[in-house]
């Protein structure tokens, strides 16, 4: 029978976690916590001890947190081992850390994890089984790094009936979005810089194409909507074909071009529950928005309830050490589970009903590279009547024997835009079909 929770914080308690992983947030991770051992004692009451470590080279050289004791290449060992009381999974990818995970709750172990890919790919089975074992699953780390975010939606706000999420959840394209900016730099140019800070891999689709904000998408409106939202959920689009010339137009309209997160709950068509519709793209946010002067490497999230009103989460997204500050949190929340009757549970969930983005309402930001002759514009805009986007302002600018035709629209309805462009391509007064970008804010 589980010990009470008065008799539990009465005695002197040392929780034993089992660490899958010491790469750059798992090692950060581990000294954290065996340089503070007294700190977190004081802090929070008790404990905290790595007693086993898995990682894939036990030869490779680890300092201080390689002890020949706890270092091993068998994970499952490490999750199997009954000393073990909460396994925190830092491995990242969908195998093994999912059959680890899911050996760890069968076994009655709390786990916390930062894997964004694999909750976003498998989140709702994950949470099945978390809450058919009746331990805590958790997960702060895995959006927003050290921002607080997950853990405010879960417990501070889960009576609040939540519209929306939009936010800045990719320091590396913002970071990119931010030189384009201040700089002039090409997209080409300032993800170079973001490479050479070590703000973006050598490899940076994930980050550049815009999957990892969409995984961290789908795990926030699952938390936010209290519903099972996958990555495939997701509409997705990076920044690769954003342009300086498109940040220009956008200062002077006085926005700013963010590469956003957004996930709200919309009244269904046809009178029928709610729908959720989660999204990633670049998009063109007023200047005067909270999000529009969040510069470099750093995230935000912009909250909208009915009864908190607008709330606005900003920090430093990624990084060994904000990341395992957050995974840090999460253990001292399950290690005090441990000791209570029943466990840490998040809102029961439903499967969500996906709006798609074509039923969904925007203003739209258009560039058009065409032949500069008589009668181009009309052609164009003639495409754009016939459905039914009605244009807002229009602005022409010569580049040689071509122009750019530059659109905005009134509200307009995203498949009518999208049928708009695919009717301009093949025309042979159209040289390219360039920017699109959706506008956020009340039409001005």
């Amino acid at each position: 029978m589980p010990m009470s929770r008065d008799v539990w914080r009465a005695t002197p308690h040392v929780v034993r976690l089992g660490l899958l992983g010491l790469g750059n947030v798992g090692a950060a991770f581990a000294e954290l916590v065996d340089d503070d051992q007294q700190g977190i004692n004081r802090r929070v009451g008790l404990g905290l001890e790595i007693t086993r470590i898995a990682v894939r080279d036990t030869a490779k050289p680890r300092g201080p947190l390689g002890r020949l004791d706890r270092i091993t290449d068998e994970a499952a060992s490490v999750v199997a081992d009954p000393s073990v009381d909460v396994v925190v999974e830092l491995i990242g990818g969908i195998e093994p850390a999912k059959s680890l995970i899911l050996a760890a709750l069968n076994a009655g172990k709390p786990v916390v994890t930062a894997n964004k890919e694999l909750l976003a790919q498998d989140g709702p089975e994950l949470f099945a089984a978390a809450e058919s074992a009746g331990r805590a699953l958790l997960f702060e780390a895995a959006v927003a790094g050290a921002i607080p975010l997950v853990r405010a939606l879960r417990v501070s706000l889960v009576g609040e009936h939540i519209r929306r999420v939009l936010g800045i959840v990719n320091g590396t394209t913002n970071y990119i979005l931010t030189e384009m900016s201040e700089k002039g730099l090409s997209y080409a140019a300032a993800l170079v810089a973001a490479q050479e800070l070590g703000y973006a891999e050598r490899d940076p689709a994930a980050d550049v194409g815009g999957h990892d904000a969409a995984a961290k998408a789908a795990i926030l409106a699952g938390i936010a909507f209290s519903a099972d939202v996958v990555a495939g959920d997701v509409y997705r689009e990076g920044i690769e074909a954003i342009e300086t010339a498109d940040i220009e137009f956008a200062h002077r309209l006085g926005y700013e071009v963010k590469l956003l997160a957004v996930a709200e709950q919309l009244v269904a068509p046809d009178g029928g529950p709610a729908m959720i519709a989660v999204r990633v793209h670049p998009a063109m946010v007023p200047a005067d928005h909270p999000l529009a002067s969040i510069r470099g490497p750093s995230n935000a999230v912009f909250v909208e309830g009915d009864a908190a009103g607008e709330l606005m989460f900003f920090g430093r997204g990624a990084g060994g050490r904000p990341t395992a500050s957050a995974v840090l949190g999460d253990v001292v929340d399950a290690a005090g589970a441990l000791g209570a009757e029943g466990s840490l549970r998040f809102a029961p969930r439903h499967r969500a009903q996906i709006r798609p983005i074509g039923e969904l309402r925007a203003q739209y930001y258009v560039a058009i590279d065409v032949t500069d002759r008589p009668g181009v514009l009309a052609t164009v805009a003639t495409a754009f009547g016939r459905h039914n986007v009605s244009v807002r302002s229009m602005e022409q600018v010569g580049l040689g024997d071509e122009a750019r035709l530059v659109f905005i629209t009134h509200l307009a309805v995203e498949s009518d835009v999208q049928a708009t462009l695919r009717e301009l391509a093949p025309l042979d007064v159209v040289r390219r079909v360039g920017g699109l970008i959706r506008v956020i804010g009340q039409e001005r």
